[in-house]
């Protein structure tokens, strides 16, 4: 049934000093995270979600403050990246009902959480661009790291497992729902997210944004409290 979720694995070039910059950035995190997890799936997932539930709060924040202090309207952006944060914590709830981090993993969020947020709050504030740009470089690397996710079930060396009930209220998954359902939507999530933070690091720059990859079906209501 999911596999008609159809994910590009894009890269979009740097084009100029800000964009190298922020693939930079990414690729220097990336470099750490597979030094630290290499095929441990679950658990980079878990604290990189962590990581990646940030940056729509953040932009939202300070959209929000800015409109309020220009008497003018964000275009659908606040809500756009207080979904973005919103649905990033739920792929953070989702596979910690897969599999609890440890107490060192524990440690490892606190301390990129706190490094993170202080980070791209800063960015965020002085160049915005980048920032969205930045956040789009992330989500690419997550579509990688989550069809690596699937080779892994597929490969029979991550257990099949039955999706969680809180993946199969969210999502509106079956019943029969199993992990490799959940690493696929939450993919497909993270493609949306990629397309929609180059589109707006293209609309601050004056270009006109691409296309963005289609958002999966979400449950209008959480009645599980996450």
């Amino acid at each position: 049934m999911y596999e008609s979720i159809a994910v590009s694995i894009e890269h979009r070039r740097p084009e100029n000093f800000g964009d190298r910059v922020a693939y930079g950035f990414t690729k220097t995190l990336r470099f750490f995270a597979d030094l630290i997890f290499q095929e441990r799936h679950t658990h980079r997932a878990i604290v990189i979600e962590t990581v990646a539930a940030v940056p729509g709060m953040v932009g939202a924040t300070l959209t929000h403050l800015k409109c309020l202090r220009r008497m003018v309207d964000d275009n659908g952006w606040i809500r756009t990246l207080m979904e973005e944060a919103e649905n990033e914590r739920m792929h953070l709830m989702t596979f910690v009902k897969v599999a609890q981090p440890n107490m060192l993993e524990r440690l490892l969020i606190l301390l990129v959480q706190w490094g993170f947020y202080c980070a791209f709050f800063g960015i965020y504030l002085v160049a915005p661009r980048i920032a969205h740009r930045v956040v789009g470089y992330f989500e690419e690397e997550a579509v990688i790291s989550y069809t690596h996710f699937l080779q892994a079930i597929d490969a029979g060396t991550i257990a099949d497992r039955p999706a969680p009930a809180l993946a199969i209220h969210y999502w509106k998954l079956p019943q029969d729902a199993t992990l490799r359902d959940v690493v696929l939507v939450v993919r497909a999530d993270e493609a949306h997210h990629r397309d929609v933070n180059h589109g707006f690091a293209d609309e601050l720059a004056g270009q006109a944004p691409q296309a963005a990859a289609p958002y999966p079906e979400h449950a209008a209501e959480l009645d599980i409290a996450a």
